[in-house]
């Protein structure tokens, strides 16, 4: 199939399939005349990696998942591994999130109680809050 075709059965824009197929996260399909000849495998493969993208993982990320999926039964304690790694990361960022939906509320809060001449999210972005 070609890759117009392929991008509407994986949902990945075209040309996010041509990048993967640069940087070698697919490889590039046979040609059949001068279009490319997707196969069942690549969109297999292009909604695995969009999948994990959904859940943030990162290309070198998926790119490792990739290569551990043939054998999933061999491998479970390295996917794992890159799970629980990623799964620590994205806690990371809930926390910092937190944080930061925190302080925007108090400046926030601050707006129209104060003075007038001052904003404290303005004042508090160029440090002088």
């Amino acid at each position: 199939m070609k890759i117009g075709e392929v991008s509407k059965r994986t949902g990945c824009n075209i040309e996010t399939i041509r990048y993967y197929e640069r940087i070698g996260v697919i490889e590039p399909p046979p040609r059949k005349g001068v279009y490319r000849d997707y196969g069942p495998s690549d969109v297999e493969r292009l909604c695995f990696i969009r999948r994990a993208r959904g859940l943030g993982f990162s290309l070198e990320e998926v790119q490792a998942l990739l290569d551990l999926a043939p054998r999933p039964h061999t491998n479970c304690d390295r996917v794992q591994s890159i799970a629980e790694q990623h799964l620590s990361n994205v806690r990371a960022k809930l926390a910092d999130l937190g944080r930061m939906e925190l302080a925007l509320a108090t400046l926030v809060e601050q707006c129209g109680v104060s003075d007038h001449d001052r904003c404290p999210v303005v004042e508090s972005l160029t440090g002088k809050g």
